[in-house]
């Protein structure tokens, strides 16, 4: 069993650690999420949107929303035809993400919810699908999280994950991990002023099950036909799955 990769050093759980963290640094997190990936992570979500439109979803669920990029970006490409649901455990990341969808004029279109990933406040088969961006790996239980999204999907509507990968192979392996571990700690250590946040993100994305492993994972919690993605060399990758 792999150990569980936490935020900080105390002992209170790693929901409430991730919550806190990203609490800390909701102020500057849009701007170093796209500092950092020197705005892939644009590019990425396109991909994984491209794939969830041809299902031609009406409501759909954003899991782990942060300050909204995902959601915002699949209004700006009409994924959905009705509404899309953000929901986060940490009330900083979606005050930050009200105030972009007041300037955007989405509020109509998008609502935002403090909610936890692993009991959804929502009913059984209530969306056409789910979209989560880089939050799977925050979830305290992994497994519990991915049955609950799967609970709330329709039969036959798909979900869509898009995590960090580790990538395999030589230069981008090596890169990879210089970046993730020396440069990426350092600057958002000191941008953010939080000395753990950016520390956390290597470790988590270390530890997160990737590849086949994750596969299995969401097949154990009930999805089917699921498929992996990999992107940019493997350093992030797309997983899908649907609901049977």
């Amino acid at each position: 069993m792999k150990e569980v990769v936490k935020p900080y050093s105390d002992t209170s759980g790693k929901k409430e650690q991730v919550a806190e963290m990203f609490d800390n640094i909701a102020h500057s997190y849009d701007f170093l999420n796209h500092f950092f990936s020197l705005g892939i992570d644009v590019l990425w979500r396109k991909k994984a949107l491209k794939i969830l439109k041809k299902t031609n979803p009406v409501n759909i669920l954003d899991v782990a929303t942060g300050t909204g990029d995902f959601a915002i970006q699949a209004a700006g490409m009409d994924v959905a035809s009705g509404k899309i649901t953000g929901i986060d455990i940490s009330r900083g990341m979606l005050d930050v993400g009200v105030t972009k969808l007041q300037k955007k004029g989405l509020a109509d279109k998008i609502e935002l919810i403090q909610a936890d990933s692993e009991n959804l406040p929502f009913e059984d088969e209530t969306f056409d699908g789910f979209t989560v961006g880089f939050g799977v790996r925050n979830f305290e239980h992994l497994e519990a999280g991915l049955k609950d999204m799967h609970r709330v999907l329709k039969p036959g509507a798909m979900g869509i994950v898009l995590e960090f990968s580790k990538p395999s192979k030589f230069p981008m392996k090596l890169l990879f991990g210089f970046y993730f571990r020396f440069i990426m700690p350092t600057i958002g250590k000191l941008v953010s002023k939080d000395s753990r946040a950016y520390t956390y993100l290597p470790e988590s994305v270390q530890a997160f099950p990737e590849g086949n492993e994750f596969v299995e994972i969401l097949k154990r919690c009930g999805y089917s036909d699921v498929k992996a993605k990999p992107l940019t060399g493997g350093i992030a990758t797309i997983y899908t799955g649907i609901r049977s």
